[in-house]
């Protein structure tokens, strides 16, 4: 009762007492919205950073931007006095398709494909991938579609396919006539191309071939564009001929005629609803003893005599199987580089909003301050933006390497787009979560873009291969690339691992700001990582195999190894290119800008806990690592705005809060 008593006496005192009438309560100023670039400076040319990272065809990637701003297809809608564009994901499922394909017309009718599949040379194969990343900023459903008919579909024709096929086959691809999809995938198979299920068997009596779905598990999954608008497939099966099977080969099937009818003896069904990439009409297929001709076999690796001899150049069968895959590494390369492009989306969304949101003062009447201007804010976003910039660099690097092959290059072209398909989406999704969370609330509205992207591109971390398997693979590479060292007792050559013939790095005892900011310590400790997980990768598998273990049990046994291995692998061959980029600039603000990146990206590389776990930095110098990235992001806090405008990214093809998002959600906006 006393206690109860006192609280009353509190109460009442509060509730009676007079204030001063300088002391009386005001309501604060209305919050307005001020562009940053009225406050924010550009140390460096901003033209001259997007040349830098986005390197190839930027007049055609303004211009297919500017197509899609004109057309009211691309769903153009006014927030805060400007003009934005972005699907309608509030359309159904059907309708999200129906409006895929629609864009996909306008930009073909408008000439955006042109030359894709009938031109060759480094220019088309440049701008097409200029093309894929433009539309990647707009839609995944527009890109999935476009990759499956133009690099899947279209590919496959390329590059399994002969001249017969080429010219029955690509004009009417490219001009759309024909719309093509890739039936690989199985339910019961995906990344495994080797165990698939589906038969075919030839007829010689009629020249034929026959495929078969013989199980439930063997029919076709998620086959983009099945469900409802493709006319023909690519279908992968195991051949058989005359009782011995020859393992997975690619035919040309027609699953629809001209009036978009299901073709005798094939079952299709839509596979449904999915938590991103609704625009897009994935289906599953059944085949019931379905006839095709003898030249429908894509047969640059292979082919089958009309009496039914099977006929291959390459009699290994895995070395057959090697080079029949080779072709399809394009795929992995497009993932890589369109998740690129949403982190580019997330990072200048959020920045923009943080350098005009604010929250919480420091000081009584004093203004709030920029959420930008927290040191915390800045520590979770500006590593992300350097992780964007060193994927930049080694996106062109791929791309280029890819342009530039030769079958002496498959090896290298699968090992090094494996690995960076596989950081580059993981990265994609931690960049898309964190930019999320620094825009608050706003960042759970479909129209800022940044949320959706999450469930939009999800699946890009098993598209084309898990990436964990994509890891792996990358790590037995390395083994075989050390072991093939070892018994020809040469020096290590390609795929960087030129510093294993060199003497092993060694990182001082103590790590100075000066240290921490040196390239050539940065690689050295990159490259002390890689080589040592390499060596403890070899030994571990060696001593599984010495006791008895088949390669492949061997290699699973030592799976964590591996996944750290192929990180290492990564990260080291990623620096080497953001190095490079640098190495090509003149003395000036933008090298400066890029080198405080440069170092920020390697810093956080470093800051990965296996270098603690595997003892090559000691707990002190772990920390001096992490009190260097905080003065990183300091001293990158005045370029924010430069950085991710120089991304190149239309205005329109952000979020409503990069700009006024005060007025976007003004009652006169609604």
């Amino acid at each position: 009762m006393e206690q109860a008593f006192k609280r009353t006496q509190i109460l009442t005192n509060h509730l009676l007492q007079s204030f001063p009438s300088s002391q009386t309560l005001s309501s604060n100023a209305c919050l307005s919205y001020s562009p940053p670039e009225l406050s924010e400076n550009y140390a460096f040319d901003i033209k001259d950073m997007r040349k830098l990272i986005d390197r190839h065809n930027l007049e055609e990637r303004d211009w297919l931007f500017g197509l899609m701003k004109q057309s009211k297809l691309f769903n153009p809608k006014v927030r805060g006095g400007k003009v934005f564009v972005s699907p309608d994901y509030n359309q159904s499922m059907e309708q999200q398709r129906e409006m895929t394909l629609k864009r996909i017309e306008y930009l073909l009718e408008k000439g955006a494909f042109k030359g894709w599949l009938t031109e060759k040379g480094e220019d088309i194969e440049m701008r097409k991938f200029a093309g894929f990343e433009v539309c990647s900023i707009y839609d995944h459903s527009l890109i999935t579609k476009l990759g499956v008919h133009f690099f899947l579909w279209g590919g496959a024709i390329q590059f399994f396919g002969t001249k017969h096929h080429h010219d029955k086959w690509l004009r009417d691809t490219e001009n759309y006539s024909i719309k093509g999809c890739f039936a690989m995938t199985e339910l019961g198979h995906g990344s495994n191309v080797r165990g698939l299920e589906t038969v075919t068997a030839y007829d010689s009596n009629t020249g034929e071939f026959v495929i078969n779905t013989p199980c439930e598990s063997a029919q076709k999954y998620w086959i983009g564009g099945a469900a409802n608008h493709a006319t023909h497939t690519v279908v992968f099966s195991q051949l058989h001929i005359n009782g011995t099977n020859q393992g997975v080969h690619a035919f040309i099937v027609q699953i629809r005629d001209a009036d978009g009818n299901i073709c005798p003896n094939i079952r299709i069904v839509d596979c449904g609803h999915k938590i991103g990439l609704n625009g897009v009409d994935n289906g599953r297929i059944w085949f019931d003893n379905v006839r095709v001709p003898r030249e429908n076999l894509l047969n640059s690796v292979a082919d089958v005599s009309p009496d039914g001899k099977y006929l291959s150049s390459i009699e290994n069968p895995d070395q057959r199987f090697a080079a029949f895959m080779a072709p399809l590494t394009v795929g992995r390369v497009n993932i890589a580089i369109s998740s690129v492009y949403q982190s580019k989306v997330a990072l200048a969304t959020s920045i923009r909003y943080a350098l005009t949101r604010r929250a919480f003062s420091l000081k009584q009447n004093e203004p709030e301050v920029l959420l930008l201007d927290y040191p915390s804010h800045q520590r979770r976003l500006f590593p992300l933006v350097a992780k964007t910039y060193a994927m930049s660099f080694a996106a062109n690097y791929l791309k280029m390497l890819y342009v530039k092959r030769t079958p002496q290059s498959n090896k290298i072209i699968h090992i090094v787009s494996s690995s960076f398909k596989a950081t580059f989406t993981w990265n994609n999704m931690q960049i898309l979560q964190e930019c999320r969370e620094a825009c608050g609330g706003q960042g759970l509205k479909t129209e800022n873009r940044v949320g959706q992207l999450k469930g939009e591109y999800d699946v890009q971390s098993t598209f084309e291969g898990d990436n964990l398997i994509l890891m792996q693979q990358v790590s037995k590479a390395l083994f075989a690339e050390y072991m093939a060292a070892q018994k020809r007792n040469k020096v290590f050559k390609g795929l960087g691992l030129e510093h294993m013939n060199k003497p092993c790095p060694v990182i001082p005892l103590q790590l100075t700001s000066t240290t921490l900011r040196c390239s050539q310590f940065q690689m050295d400790a990159l490259c002390l990582r890689e080589r040592d997980l390499l060596n403890r990768f070899v030994a571990d598998v060696s001593k599984c195999k010495a006791k008895g273990e088949s390669n492949e049990q061997a290699f699973m046994m030592c799976y964590e190894l591996a996944q750290d291995l192929g990180k290492a692998f990564s990260d080291r061959a990623i620096f080497q290119t953001f190095v490079d980029a640098e190495t090509t600039l003149p003395a000036g603000s933008l090298k400066d800008v890029l080198g405080t990146l440069r170092s920020l990206y390697a810093l956080i590389c470093i800051e990965d806990v296996s270098f603690l776990q595997y003892g090559y930095l000691s707990v002190d110098n772990g920390a001096n690592v992490r009190r260097e990235i905080t003065k990183l992001c300091t001293e990158l806090r005045p370029h924010a705005l430069a950085l991710v405008s120089s991304f190149g990214i239309p205005d329109a093809f952000l979020g409503p809060i990069a700009f006024n998002w005060i007025e976007a959600n003004a009652w006169s906006s609604v």
